[in-house]
């Protein structure tokens, strides 16, 4: 007879759901989104699409939030599809893509919904939906040694779903090129297409670049900044006709006289910071 205690068989590991998407906040108002799918190089499935589109919805309600960034853990930013993924819906209908599909586009809604400035933080490869992302986003700083890619043409599908946003950043020439080639490009040539703002020279230069952003945003007005995002959409590809010359007077006037218009030209004739300034 033995007293010696049989440890049980080590199960397999399971990917937890609730940390395939991390979401911080400081005090100050700068909130983190992190996909944490570095084992599959942070390639998207329908529980992380979830789960983006969860976090993103809680920035576009929570109080004090003045900047979003979007990362990626490990060495990559997203490599897009997840190829598990990609296998089941290679046997799904038409009717079952559509909607998994559409809940992809209602993710980057949600992204593009959010009133804070949001910046994509770019270190690795950022292809197909992670190059979506980017694109997303208001604004993108990348690592001189990043890459992207619009691939799906090699798969025989199309980036439809992002396709808005990419359109929207870089141009319809540019996107007919890469859309069509399917080619890989680095961070130069996204900064010249403008899908990337900003290129620094290593994971140091991209989180002092993302230091700078926060506080330049600091003294940034938050609800300022949430009707001058909403004021590009709203003017892009509009005549200048009688009707936009009244409804870009109409929102400056509502901006005087609102409470973050008047404390702004206040401080600034009284040789202060405004309230929100931190």
């Amino acid at each position: 007879m033995t007293n010696a205690i049989t440890e049980p068989p080590v199960p397999e590991p399971v990917e937890p759901t609730d940390s395939l998407v991390r979401l911080e906040a400081t005090p100050e108002g700068v909130a983190t989104v992190r996909i944490n799918r570095p084992h599959r190089r942070n390639a998207f499935d329908a529980p992380t699409i979830a789960a983006l589109k969860e976090a993103f919805e809680t920035l576009q309600g929570a109080e004090g939030v003045r900047i979003v960034f979007l990362r990626g853990e490990g060495e990559f930013f997203c490599a897009g599809a997840d190829l598990d993924w990609m296998r089941m819906a290679a046997d799904w209908t038409e009717a079952d893509n559509r909607d998994d599909a559409m809940e992809l586009a209602s993710m980057l809604k949600a992204l593009a919904d959010i009133p804070a400035l949001t910046v994509a933080l770019v270190d690795g490869a950022a292809f197909g939906g992670g190059a979506g992302l980017v694109a997303a986003c208001d604004m993108a700083v990348a690592v001189a040694g990043a890459k992207f890619a619009f691939s799906e043409v090699k798969l025989g599908l199309t980036p439809a779903t992002i396709s808005p946003y990419v359109v929207n950043a870089i141009g319809p020439r540019a996107a007919k090129a890469l859309f069509a080639t399917g080619r890989v490009f680095d961070a130069a040539h996204a900064e010249r297409i403008g899908l990337v703002d900003e290129v620094a020279a290593d994971a140091a230069g991209l989180d002092a670049a993302a230091e700078r952003l926060a506080a330049e945003i600091a003294a940034a007005a938050p609800g300022a900044v949430a009707d001058a995002k909403r004021l590009v959409w709203d003017v892009w590809g509009r005549p200048v006709d009688h009707a936009l010359m009244d409804d870009t007077a109409r929102r400056i006037a509502q901006r005087r006289t609102s409470p973050e218009g008047q404390e702004g030209v206040r401080a600034f004739l009284g040789k202060r910071k405004p309230n929100w300034a931190l």
